[in-house]
């Protein structure tokens, strides 16, 4: 599992947040791109990048000034949803056409904390699908070193 830090100065807006806009291509590892998915809160807690990997689809984020609390590292709640986020997009992509899922259980267990710029990927699998219920695990990186492991329960909401 590849780690990228960059080192470029970024941009900040008032809020101290950086907007899409603000992002450049090279502080993006190859073969990432735009996450497919969007929503008010995903683009807020973002910006999100994706990329398909060997074995799941590795969803990304740069730490930026946004994200980080009061002791300088990443809040819990932005690992937190990236973990939410990764987790259910497996399943979502799991099937042709895109299953509708909602989270029914997370668990969450942090190890280590993400900094100010670092490149954090979370990867996921489905350890079991059944028709109304799936079921998922996964773990957070930063480079080598593992920053959260996580499982969570999915309703498929089936028409």
């Amino acid at each position: 599992m590849a780690g990228f830090r960059g080192s470029a100065e970024k941009p900040e807006t008032e809020s101290g947040r950086l907007t899409l806009g603000d992002i450049t291509a090279d502080q993006i590892p190859d073969g990432f791109e735009r996450a497919k998915f969007s929503s008010p809160f995903l683009d807020m807690a973002g910006p999100y990048y994706e990329r398909q990997g060997e074995e799941c689809i590795i969803v990304a984020t740069r730490i930026n000034k946004g994200h980080i609390n009061h002791i300088r590292v990443a809040h819990g709640g932005v690992l937190g949803t990236l973990a939410d986020v990764a987790l259910s997009y497996q399943v979502h992509r799991a099937e042709q056409p895109a299953l509708p899922v909602a989270t029914m259980n997370l668990n969450t267990n942090y190890l280590a904390a993400a900094k100010l710029d670092d490149w954090v990927e979370a990867y996921a699998s489905i350890d079991r699908i059944s028709k109304r219920t799936a079921y998922c695990s996964g773990r957070i990186f930063c480079g080598d070193t593992v920053l959260m492991t996580m499982s969570a329960v999915f309703a498929i909401l089936r028409k």
